[in-house]
């Protein structure tokens, strides 16, 4: 066998390939048309009636929970990179 004639089984055999590949593709679904600022807006604000807010209650639980943790996991975060960078000062001196 020659190397046009293997060139030629592989280029029909890429084709054959891509074919089975396109036939195994999904269809893309139908491209909605976009729509203008004004009803882009008109239905953001009719979702967000439909959300259940926090109180003002919940709201400040909410936040110091979020600060408490916050201040928690950077103090751990600070003892290991202390306790990790005074181990490797004192192995290396």
């Amino acid at each position: 066998m020659n190397r046009q004639t293997k060139r030629a089984m592989q280029r029909r055999q890429g084709a054959e390939d891509r074919a089975r590949a396109a036939a195994r593709r999904p269809l893309p679904p139908e491209r909605r048309k976009r729509v203008g600022a004004r009803q882009f807006l008109k239905e953001v604000r009719a979702e967000l009636r439909k959300v259940n807010w926090p109180t003002r209650k919940e709201l400040v639980s909410y936040t110091i929970v979020v600060l408490v943790s916050v201040v928690v996991l950077t103090s751990f975060v600070f003892g290991l990179d202390y306790l990790f960078s005074r181990a490797i000062l004192r192995l290396f001196t």
